[in-house]
C-alpha cells in the first residue's frame, strides 16, 4: 500500500484549518461578507482571499502557498496541488465543499505542461466520475504573480 505523504499533510492542515473559526473582516450595507482567515497566509496586495455574497462563495485565484509558512511549494504538480488544496480549504472554512463548486477558472503559464497536471488534480480531488466535474475555463496567460504557474479560482454554493 503507497500513502502519498504530501496528500496527507495537506489534507491535514486542511482539516485544521477548516475547523477555525470563521469571522469576516468586513460586511458590506448590503450584505457581502469579506474574509481574509488569519489562520491562513495574507493577501499580498488590495484583494481579500474570499467572499460570500448571500449563498454564493467567490474565492480569489489561488496559488500553490503554503498556508503555514507563506512560502509556494516546489514548481510543478506538488505547486498546481496546493494551488487546489488552498481553494478546497478555504471552501470548507466557509462552508461549502468541493462538491459545491458551481465554477473553475484556472490560469497557467504553459498550457501543455500544467493543463495536464490540473486534471490530474482534478481527478485526485473529485474523483473518476466525470458527472461530478465542475464547469471550469482554463486560461493560457503570459504572467502571474512572482512568476507562478497556475492560479485557481473558485466559485461555491452555500447551503444557507
Amino acid at each position: 500500500m503507497r500513502i502519498n505523504f504530501s496528500c496527507m499533510f495537506g489534507f491535514l492542515v486542511r482539516l485544521s484549518l477548516a475547523s477555525a473559526k470563521l469571522e469576516p473582516n468586513y460586511t458590506s450595507p448590503s450584505g457581502v461578507q469579506v474574509f481574509n482567515p488569519s489562520s491562513f497566509f495574507n493577501a499580498t496586495g488590495p484583494w481579500s482571499l474570499m467572499s460570500i455574497a448571500g449563498d454564493t462563495l467567490y474565492i480569489s485565484g489561488m496559488r500553490g502557498i503554503y498556508p503555514s509558512n507563506s512560502t509556494l511549494a516546489p514548481v510543478g504538480l506538488s505547486r498546481v496541488r496546493q494551488a487546489y488544496q488552498n481553494m478546497a480549504t478555504l471552501a470548507e472554512m466557509a462552508g461549502s465543499d468541493i462538491f459545491s463548486c458551481a465554477r473553475l477558472v484556472v490560469y497557467v503559464t504553459d498550457m501543455f505542461r500544467y493543463r495536464p497536471m490540473c486534471n490530474q488534480v482534478q481527478v485526485e480531488l473529485w474523483g473518476d466520475d466525470s458527472n461530478k466535474y465542475p464547469p471550469r475555463t482554463i486560461i493560457e496567460v503570459n504572467r502571474l504573480n512572482d512568476d507562478d504557474i497556475v492560479e485557481v479560482e473558485g466559485t461555491f454554493y452555500i447551503s444557507l
